[in-house]
């Protein structure tokens, strides 16, 4: 099955069912044609976002961080409390958007601004206000949002494709590319299914574990960065970096 053999839904639809900044993501990365065939699995009546006969888009983030690496770090250790800061861009649309992601337990709540597309390496002052508060209501303390410098560049092709039930979304990201300082990385087999739900597992969760895959720990920023950097602290991720890159 391909993805334009799945019925579509609009993107009015899908923000209206299944807007979910506040949410559970697990990560399956897979090899593609094994992602691929995860499609044919799902269950019937799960619909793909389609814009004008599209059912795949480009995106791409800026990630920024501290000089210290302070986002990084704080995922590699696992803290309770830890966010990301990112530009991404719809390159299709041409919009860009800040966003702010903090985990707060279990759940990873993002928020985002409207950002201007010519300056996406760049966080304006005018923001500031909005990443401090951001980061202080995600329990995060002593990181100040002028601090912050573009760390890290990712590409990808995205689909988007909601459950039957209407109640999850799930996403299908593929030609990942990460860039840093001119020096890119590229893996080309690699997709990762992620899903967005609440607390429950999902149809699609289900349906992936019924095909024996179970949810891993990866970030493309931060597993990016591990790739790029050995010497960074990485054993959260070193399963998927043995595996897939």
């Amino acid at each position: 099955m391909s993805l334009s053999d799945l019925a579509p839904v609009y993107l009015d639809e899908l923000n209206a069912t299944a807007e979910l900044m506040s949410r559970v993501d697990r990560k399956y990365p897979l090899h593609e044609r094994t992602a691929e065939a995860i499609l044919d699995s799902l269950p019937t009546g799960t619909r793909v976002l389609d814009i004008e006969g599209r059912t795949e888009f480009s995106y791409t983030s800026i990630y920024f961080d501290t000089t210290a690496r302070d986002s990084y770090l704080m995922a590699a250790r696992g803290r309770p409390h830890r966010f990301k800061v990112r530009v991404r861009n719809y390159q299709d649309s041409g919009e860009a958007f800040l966003e702010v992601k903090t985990r707060r337990g279990r759940n990873t709540v993002k928020e985002r601004v409207p950002h201007d597309p010519s300056a996406l390496f760049e966080i304006a002052p005018e923001q500031y206000s909005f990443v401090n508060d951001r980061l202080a209501a995600g329990g995060i303390r002593g990181i100040q949002p002028q601090q912050l410098r573009p760390s890290l560049e990712t590409s990808y092709l995205r689909a988007t494709l909601l459950t039957a039930d209407g109640r999850a979304r799930l996403t299908l990201d593929r030609e990942l590319v990460w860039t840093e300082n001119g020096r890119s990385l590229r893996i080309p087999r690699l997709a990762i299914i992620e899903t967005k739900s609440g607390s429950a597992p999902s149809s699609a969760d289900r349906t992936l574990w019924r095909c024996g895959y179970r949810p891993q720990r990866i970030s493309k920023y931060a597993t990016g960065l591990a790739a790029l950097h050995p010497e960074l602290p990485a054993n959260r991720w070193r399963r998927v970096l043995n595996r897939h890159f």
